[in-house]
């Protein structure tokens, strides 16, 4: 028996004239992995949640969803809960008590299970996911990737025959990242869980999938085995294809497409090189500087600023990389103002930053935070974007130029809370533009962002560093980094290494590195200077 069939599926939220999913078919084997991919607000998250009952929309749909054998409507909530996982991008959307322990026993108790089976099945699940060193911790001192192992560990205590992951590693590191993955591989293979993980970023789990689907403006345009959707998509030309099997397209190789780092080498053996160009990078004025610059959150916490210094300069796109609660955001805070360091110095264009008072608008820097919403207050993005306009002394027009850049053009009359988080992101950088900051503080720029509007994106940071813009950009996307920063940092133990090029930087690194620097491994980097690098 299948253990999900879907059948001509189409959803309409309320209030919407366009349905966000139309006529969608496909079906789920028992111990099945299939990733679901497409663009920022093709519906992969819609369709994920009419799969689990209790997390629905509301809207019109017509079709027909089965859970082993079951229509999902017919399922009863215990039903449902129990068959069902799910996983958000935010762990914090989800943790429901305040210690690592309660949470592992909170399903079990809530399903009234014997507290000898129960301390059993939570001392098995804790000593599976690796959590003896965390166990009793609270839950709000965890970091990103601990949190989204203990909500995958809470889900499975109730045993579920299908898994839903909804963006879940958007948020890790590189490193957090990968054990996760490897973690859901294992839960997958060992245990044969069937597993349906929606993402942006496919390289590291496609692998380990048996199918992929393709979402377009809500149709099912692409099904079948990884390889034969990458074969496509290298047909295509569509930006979504994975870093492996676009070295394969470019390079022109015959035979069936490549999907791991692994094959990537195998079929890089018989290729030769050339050194790649050095690139000059931007050395003009200096913009920013933290000179010595010490923060911590209490007396007794560890700095996560610990003398730290660096100078970005016009026109140069940095990008810090680190781990999850290593203090990137906090640098971000300090250097727009919002956070006051304990000692150290942060200097606007050789001006302490004190100086220019709290308006951001006047000392010319922007902040994107990681939370983008915050950035809104209006009822529809329009409005927000022509308020701006207004309050600032802006031709309106600039607004919607603006929009038209980003390709945002559609969510002009959406409600900001109402978008994806892709669609959100880019929104909220394009209301920062309009301020036309000499200075762009990016907080995880691209998290939740689609290939194509990564790469608009790209286009637009592009743009204003060849008008001097200097860009700081904290980031675990070390694929984006490498395609677009001059010069790139790591930040680790309150400290921030000294920033070295890109190229430097990720063929230098093993782990904080890009797929195609792991593919080529001290060969180049990005992407430009190794398909040039080519003979």
């Amino acid at each position: 028996m299948e253990i999900l069939n879907i059948k001509r599926l189409s959803f309409t939220y309320s209030g919407a004239e366009a349905p966000v999913l139309k006529d969608v078919s496909f079906s789920l084997a028992p111990g099945s992995f299939t990733v679901l991919m497409g663009e920022s607000g093709s519906g992969k998250s819609t369709l994920l949640r009419l799969i689990k009952k209790e997390l629905s929309p509301r809207g019109k749909s017509e079709g027909e969803i089965s859970l082993l054998g079951k229509p999902v409507s017919e399922l009863t909530p215990r039903e449902s809960a129990f068959a069902v996982g799910f996983v958000a991008q935010l762990p914090e959307e989800q943790i429901i008590t305040d210690r690592v322990w309660h949470e592992l026993a909170f399903t079990g108790e809530s399903a009234g299970m014997e507290d000898a089976l129960l301390r059993r099945r939570v001392g098995e699940m804790a000593s599976y996911f690796g959590m003896g060193d965390w166990f009793r911790k609270e839950t709000d001192t965890l970091s990103g990737g601990q949190k989204q192992l203990l909500t995958l560990a809470s889900v499975l205590g109730t045993e579920p025959a299908l898994l839903l992951l909804d963006e879940p590693t958007s948020r890790l590191d590189p490193v957090a990242e990968g054990e996760f993955l490897s973690l859901l591989e294992r839960l997958n293979r060992e245990m044969g869980i069937t597993v349906l993980l929606a993402t942006h970023d496919p390289t590291r789990v496609l692998g380990m999938a048996d199918r992929l689907l393709y979402l377009e403006e809500g149709t099912l345009l692409y099904h079948g085995t990884p390889r034969e959707v990458c074969a496509r998509f290298a047909e295509e030309k569509l930006p979504v294809l994975p870093t492996v099997a676009r070295v394969w397209h470019r390079l022109g190789k015959e035979g069936e497409c490549p999907l791991t780092l692994r094959e990537g080498r195998t079929m890089l053996a018989d290729q030769t090189y050339r050194t790649p160009p050095v690139k000059e990078l931007p050395r003009g004025e200096t913009v920013l500087e933290a000179k010595a610059l010490c923060f911590r959150f209490a007396r007794e916490a560890a700095p996560l600023c610990d003398r730290l210094s660096f100078a970005l300069h016009k026109g140069e796109h940095l990008a810090v990389a680190g781990g999850n609660g290593s203090g990137k955001t906090t640098l971000l805070r300090l250097l727009g103002g919002f956070l006051k360091p304990v000692s150290g110095k942060i200097l606007l264009e050789g001006k302490p930053l004190q100086k220019y008072g709290g308006d951001l608008w006047r000392h010319r820097m922007a902040y994107l935070p990681q939370e983008p919403a915050a950035l809104f207050g209006e009822e529809t993005v329009g409005a927000e974007y022509l308020l701006y306009c207004k309050n600032k002394g802006i031709d309106p027009a600039v607004a919607k130029e603006t929009a038209a850049r980003l390709g945002i053009e559609h969510l002009w009359e959406r409600h900001p809370l109402d978008l994806s988080g892709g669609e959100l992101q880019l929104c909220a950088l394009g209301r920062l533009l309009l301020q036309q900051p000499g200075i762009l503080l990016l907080d995880e720029p691209t998290k939740g962002v689609d290939a194509f509007a990564v790469r608009r994106l790209e286009a637009i940071l592009r743009e204003l560093t060849a008008k001097g813009t200097a860009i700081l950009t904290v980031t675990h996307d070390l694929e984006f980094a490498g395609r677009n920063a001059h010069t790139c940092a790591l930040l680790f133990d309150g400290v921030l290494t000294e920033p070295r090029s890109a190229e430097e930087f990720f063929t230098q690194n093993r782990f904080y590195t890009t797929d195609l620097s792991r593919m080529t491994h001290g060969v180049c980097a990005t992407e430009e200077v190794f398909y040039q690098s080519i003979e």
